[in-house]
């Protein structure tokens, strides 16, 4: 899809405006019409800017120690998967998809160890 922009660099910067609490530069990471689906727990899905700050809010009010650290960045055809830490410090897998306009255009998550979609399963593999 969009290559004129580095997706991997993308995601480290979603990673630290999460590190830093700062919901104001993370929800700018993000495509005006983007979605977030969470499978961690009862599915959710977050669709636009209101929606993913309701999502990101209490999230990052109270974060773990542990939290956002980084297991894994991996480039995929579709865009990238990260392993990384959550909120509260629990593994978890999210693949990002990219706007052409170098904006976050979906993310979705679950648990490390269960798929996300057929994409991530054929890259775990490869």
């Amino acid at each position: 899809m969009a290559d004129d922009f580095d997706q991997v660099a993308l995601v480290v910067d979603w990673l630290d405006a999460c590190r830093n609490r700062d919901l104001a530069t993370l929800l700018d990471l993000y495509a005006d019409d983007a979605i977030a689906e969470c499978r961690c727990g009862e599915a959710k899905v977050s669709e636009g800017r209101a929606g993913l700050e309701s999502y990101w809010r209490p999230r990052l009010d109270a974060i773990a120690p542990t939290a956002f650290g980084l297991e894994e960045i991996t480039p995929t055809a579709d865009g990238v998967v990260l392993d990384y830490l959550s909120h509260e410090g629990a593994p978890v897998r999210i693949a990002f998809t990219f706007s052409r306009d170098a904006k976050i255009l979906r993310t979705t998550c679950a648990p490390s160890g269960q798929a996300l979609c057929r994409e991530v399963a054929a890259v775990e593999g490869d």
